[in-house]
Formats: C-alpha cells, sequence, structure tokens
C-alpha cells in the first residue's frame, strides 16, 4: 500500500450519473488483483473528511495508467466528478484482496455476474481470465436503459447478457434471471453487486464455488476502524473486514 497524488489523464461520462476516470502514476506498478481497490480523497479541503473507496475497473502496467468507473451520488463523488485531466487526486492503494484468477482453471467455465457499480472490478478479471483460456460468460445487471455501459467492453472477452430492472434494454428482471432463462452453465462464479443480488446468487446455487466482491460503506479502508465488518456464518462473536480481508470472499466465508 502508498500514497500518490495521481495524474487525471482522462474523465468522462458513461451513463447516468457513471463516470470514467483514469489516473497516471507510480502507484499503478504495484496494482496486481483485479477486485483490489483504491483510496480517494475527493478534496483538498477539510470536508469530506473520508476518502472514498473505489474499484479498480482497469490497470494499464504499461502505460502506469488504472482506470476507475463511479457513480455520482453524493457530495463526495459530485466533488470528484468536477475534476479536469491534468489535475491530481490524492490515492491511497491498492487495498483488500481481489478475485482468485487461479480459481477457474484454463479450459473450465466462469460466469462473472455484476450488478450496477459493482460491475467495474469484473473488467479486469474478464481480461485476465480470457487471457488465460478461460470461457468467459458475463451477465450484466442495471435499474434501467439510461445507466448501461461498458456492455462493449465486456462482449470482447466472452458472451456478454444485459438484464435491466425495467425491461428498458436487454431482459427485463434480474441478473439471476437471466442466468436461468439463458440456462448458462459455468465451474466458477465471480460476482459484485448489491447484497440482495448476492444473496441472491449465493443461494440459487448452494454447490457451487462461488467469489463474492462485497460493497460497503468504509471509513479507513486498513481494517483499523471496523466500520465495514460483515459477520461469519455460524458465529455471533466472528466477524470479517471487508475492506482488509476482503473485499473477495468465498461465498460460504461470510453471511449476507
Amino acid at each position: 500500500m502508498k500514497r500518490e497524488n495521481m495524474r487525471i489523464v482522462r474523465h468522462k461520462q458513461l451513463a447516468k450519473n457513471i463516470y470514467e476516470i483514469v489516473l497516471s502514476g507510480r502507484l499503478v506498478e504495484e496494482m496486481n488483483e483485479p477486485g483490489q481497490f483504491v483510496h480517494v480523497r475527493v478534496s483538498s479541503q477539510p470536508a469530506p473528511l473520508l476518502r472514498r473507496p473505489l474499484s479498480l475497473c482497469h490497470i494499464n502496467k504499461k502505460e502506469r495508467e488504472c482506470t476507475i468507473i463511479y457513480r455520482k451520488e453524493g457530495v463526495g463523488t459530485a466533488l470528484l466528478s468536477e475534476k479536469w485531466p491534468g489535475e491530481t487526486v490524492d490515492v491511497l492503494g491498492p487495498l483488500g484482496n481481489g478475485f482468485p484468477l487461479d480459481a477457474a482453471a484454463k479450459g473450465k467455465r466462469a460466469l462473472l455476474v455484476g450488478g450496477g457499480i459493482g460491475i467495474p472490478p469484473l473488467y479486469e478479471l474478464a481480461k485476465r481470465l480470457a487471457a488465460k483460456g478461460v470461457v468467459v460468460t458475463n451477465v450484466l445487471g442495471f435499474q434501467t436503459k439510461e445507466t448501461v455501459f461498458y456492455e462493449r467492453e465486456f462482449a470482447a472477452f466472452g458472451e456478454t447478457h444485459v438484464a435491466t430492472a425495467d425491461g428498458s434494454y436487454g431482459m427485463k428482471g434480474f441478473v439471476t434471471d437471466v442466468i436461468k432463462e439463458r440456462e448458462l452453465s459455468f465451474d466458477v462464479l465471480y460476482a459484485c453487486g448489491p447484497k440482495p443480488m448476492l444473496k441472491a446468487l449465493k443461494q440459487a446455487f448452494p454447490h457451487k464455488e462461488i467469489y463474492l466482491s462485497l460493497e460497503e460503506r468504509m471509513g479507513c479502508g486498513i481494517g483499523a476502524c471496523l466500520a465495514c465488518v460483515c459477520r461469519v456464518p455460524g458465529s455471533k462473536t466472528a466477524y470479517k473486514k471487508i475492506c482488509s480481508d476482503g473485499p473477495v470472499f468465498k461465498a460460504e466465508e461470510v453471511e449476507l
């Protein structure tokens, strides 16, 4: 984990309230695992006080660039959305433990399931898995057509399905509906998104190998403040820290 004022190379809006920011700096050399995140200070002013945890979408070590996709929904991300190329942002990272690439061997089938702003960290994962010969299938869930992003980018690495809750684009329904109706088979499932989506996937495939990336509000990002804990199944006193033990866990390791 290191800290750097990274330079903004590109910054644009992809969909309704969805932004893509490309950062450049030496910190990229430390980024190795798809599913890790960085902690970004969005302003040089005292407020907002806390950094924002943002998942890594794409890592380009050759150019020393990383891509982050985030949703503008609060004061912090609104401030971030106003920054221009050439400016810098204070970045701490990389943080957390990412998706295990070795869980899916060459020739095996990996199903990548993302919901909303949980989709970005799956992009680097899809790229890495496809490069090692894993058969990748992507299922991307959104609320409406206005919020759809990166469909074409994911399709470059494997069969890609899109669902919207209101039916305005792709299949109407949830990601679990897509998996069931399209009869998608897999050996390993990787998922990131809202907790109800992750819980539904865990319940739907109790005997499959599943890795879940949990979304949670974080204070410190390094496991010190205990603001982002989740229960361990079967225990009333044992917890996992999402920021440092995760954010990726085997499905059976956490209670949703």
